[in-house]
């Protein structure tokens, strides 16, 4: 069962990462230092906002507009962190 843990612990830790680059990632494109146009960068962006949509959507509709900021990786990071921190505190039933 140690394992199991494990195993969800590193599906988190990857799903921090990938939304983090996906952060970071807009903002590069935003102030124009990576281009869109080149077909490595459109590729990675396409690909990662494909796989996080899912998580993002449903906290879109939920939270108001914001003038056109997107909140909800940060609503989506601190989900992440709240479920690690719930996961650290049981893990005797993993035992």
């Amino acid at each position: 069962m140690t394992s199991l843990y494990q195993i969800l612990m590193l599906i988190l830790s990857v799903a921090k990462f990938l939304i983090l680059a996906h952060f970071i990632m807009s903002w590069l494109i935003s102030f124009q230092v990576l281009n869109i146009r080149q077909p490595l960068v459109a590729q990675i962006w396409y690909g990662l906002s494909r796989l996080l949509e899912p998580l993002y959507a449903p906290i879109r509709r939920i939270l108001p507009p914001m003038g056109g900021i997107d909140l909800s990786p940060l609503v989506v990071l601190i989900g992440i962190y709240a479920l690690e921190i719930i996961l650290r505190n049981n893990v005797a039933v993993f035992l």
